[in-house]
């Protein structure tokens, strides 16, 4: 009896004792389940290295962007400010204002802004020039936030179909060995479940994550834009005055 058990477990793809250890799970596992947990494996840490590069950027941009609104309500030269901080600053607000500064001042070097309409056309510019670098700052910020709304999506049916294969595997043991002992379905179902777990690992992270991302990437956005319209309402104020 002893050598049949042991028989139909290796049936089932274990080698002599099962092991129900991870790594004991992937070596028993057929090319199957190796591949499916290998992609989850895969997803799980481009998720993590994603999680945490965002957060660290999320935490950077919102101190940027206190230390530069600081110094852009400080009273200060506007001017000075841009001659600071270049033309291709590395924060997003600065990288906004830089745009309307540098249309700004071209605009204004060449003397375009001498009657009504002009003015009315260079505020015009001035806002679409901030509107596509405010754009351009965001896509940068989202870059691969695809990735974890896809993996938080997938990974689940991506375990379940590992599951679906071990529990497959586990019929098969028994119909070889004509045995319903919990030896011959044991390993297919530890493999299946498994794979479950490891889809649940990927994409609850990446759920919880993408959740938390969008909302602070949707208020720090609506924080350019605020700084957008408010900034375009200075340089307007400050044409009406050039009449």
């Amino acid at each position: 009896m002893e050598s049949n058990i042991v028989e139909a477990v290796t049936i089932a793809g274990g080698v002599g004792v099962a092991d129900f250890s991870v790594w004991g799970l992937f070596q028993r596992s057929d090319l199957v389940i190796k591949a499916t947990m290998i992609i989850l494996f895969v997803a799980s840490f481009w998720s993590w290295t994603i999680i945490i590069d965002k957060w660290l950027k999320l935490r950077r941009l919102s101190s940027d962007a206190e230390k530069f609104e600081e110094n852009f309500w400080s009273g200060g030269s506007l001017d000075e400010l841009y001659e600071r901080l270049g033309t291709r600053p590395g924060d997003p607000m600065a990288a906004v204002f830089a745009a309307a500064m540098s249309e700004w001042r071209r605009s204004s070097s060449r003397g375009l802004a001498t009657t009504d309409e002009l003015r009315a056309n260079l505020r015009e510019r001035i806002e679409r020039v901030m509107e596509v670098s405010l754009t351009r700052e965001m896509e940068r910020i989202e870059r691969y936030m695809v990735f974890l709304a896809s993996a938080g999506a997938t990974a689940p049916f991506i375990g379940l179909f590992g599951t679906v294969w071990g529990i497959m595997n586990s019929f098969q043991a028994i119909a070889v060995a004509k045995d319903t002992n919990l030896a011959v379905v044991a390993p297919g179902l530890a493999e299946a479940l498994f794979t479950t777990a490891m889809g649940l690992i990927v994409a609850i992270p990446a759920v919880a994550a993408y959740n938390k991302f969008s909302t602070d990437m949707n208020r720090y956005s609506q924080r350019l834009e605020g700084f957008a319209a408010e900034f375009s309402a200075i340089l307007s104020r400050q044409l009406e005055e050039t009449k």
